[in-house]
């Protein structure tokens, strides 16, 4: 390619060239067959803008807030793993361009830099993202890090009660390193307790992995502070609707069942 890229599909275009095939795969692939995946892209393409005209578009704002915190626009960094198959240094650098965009970063659990050493790394408004682990006091020792580092909410996450089935890694014979997180920890199996999540923690709670109308209902009557409607990137369940494409089935119901939430509902394709 030449030049700069001006897209973000020249981006992804760039890193298939730079990136070792077996870490641009894992970066770019989803379950199964991917059907998901491709309907998460093609979802998004079937959006259209309404123009309106002769109006003053000489001070634009897109700025909103998410959990009260302001950010620059709608868009924030989804809980990603492995940053540092991509950059040296991976989950740092990805912090300090948040930063810089005036926005938020949710630091996946399975980062191969340190809650610490995101903290630590700029000064920015910053959520963690978890699960629940059969062996709680795992759970407890990541989410309780992150409050003492100043991470302003847990993204719990749901919907991986098995890892997805991603092909693209079976036959890349994917080895996964031990994670910079859960050193000296043990890596359990995942249960769901919004309940003891609470117990142990007064950050605020967003449940991500929501695709239906019924859990949207279930989650807000559990107490959650948020809900993230996502298909794990089409990593996880193959042949389950684009993200995008359920936001008008989930919205109503959140904003019938409790007009606080409505605020808090973010739609991530991660």
């Amino acid at each position: 390619m030449e030049g700069e890229p001006v897209n973000v599909n020249e981006f992804q275009e760039l890193a298939r060239q730079a990136l070792p095939k077996i870490y641009y795969d894992y970066y770019s692939g989803g379950a199964e067959d991917e059907y998901t995946l491709k309907q998460n892209v093609e979802a998004f393409q079937g959006i259209t803008i309404r123009p309106r005209i002769l109006v003053d578009i000489s001070r634009i704002d897109l700025s909103t807030t998410v959990l009260g915190y302001k950010i620059s626009a709608p868009i924030l960094i989804a809980p990603s793993a492995k940053h540092k198959w991509a950059h040296p240094e991976g989950e740092v650098a990805t912090a300090r361009a948040a930063a810089a965009c005036d926005t938020i970063m949710i630091l996946s659990y399975r980062s191969t830099c340190t809650i610490e050493e995101v903290a630590s790394s700029c000064n920015a408004v910053r959520f963690f993202q978890c699960y629940v682990y059969k062996r709680r006091d795992i759970s407890a020792n990541l989410v309780q890090r992150a409050e003492r580092c100043g991470y302003k909410a847990i993204v719990l996450t749901v919907d991986s009660p098995r890892l997805g089935r991603r092909e693209k890694d079976i036959k890349n014979k994917m080895v996964n390193p031990q994670l910079k997180n859960f050193e000296g920890l043990v890596s359990t199996q995942v249960s769901t307790d919004i309940g003891w999540l609470r117990s142990i923690t007064n950050l605020p709670v967003l449940l991500k992995g929501v695709l239906t109308h019924e859990d949207a209902i279930k989650a807000v009557e559990v107490g959650v502070d948020g809900i993230v409607v996502s298909n794990h990137g089409a990593r996880q369940l193959d042949y389950v609707p684009p993200s995008i494409s359920v936001l008008e089935e989930v919205k109503p119901l959140i904003l019938a069942v409790g007009p606080a939430c409505s605020s808090q509902l973010l739609d991530f394709s991660t």
